[in-house]
C-alpha cells in the first residue's frame, strides 16, 4: 500500500466503504476490510497534510507569479 498512489487509495478506500455498507459480508471479512480502511484513511490524510504543507509555502510575487517560501 505504500506504493499505491493518493488516488488509487481513495478508490480503493471508496470501495471499501460501499462493500461495508452493502452488508453482506460476514463478519471476519467486515473486519479485516475495516482495516485496511483504516490504514487507508491514515495513508491518504497524511498525504493530504504533505500536498496543504507544500500549498501553503507558496507565496505570491508581486509580478503576479508564484514561488515557493522558505519556511
Amino acid at each position: 500500500m505504500e506504493n499505491m498512489s493518493f488516488e488509487k487509495a481513495l478508490e480503493r478506500l471508496e470501495t471499501i466503504v460501499e462493500m461495508l455498507e452493502n452488508g453482506t459480508l460476514d463478519l471476519e471479512a467486515s473486519v479485516k476490510l475495516f482495516e485496511e480502511g483504516i490504514v487507508l484513511s491514515v495513508r491518504c490524510q497524511q498525504e493530504l497534510q504533505k500536498a496543504e504543507g507544500r500549498v501553503q509555502q507558496l507565496v505570491k510575487k508581486l509580478d503576479g507569479g508564484w514561488e515557493l517560501a522558505d519556511i
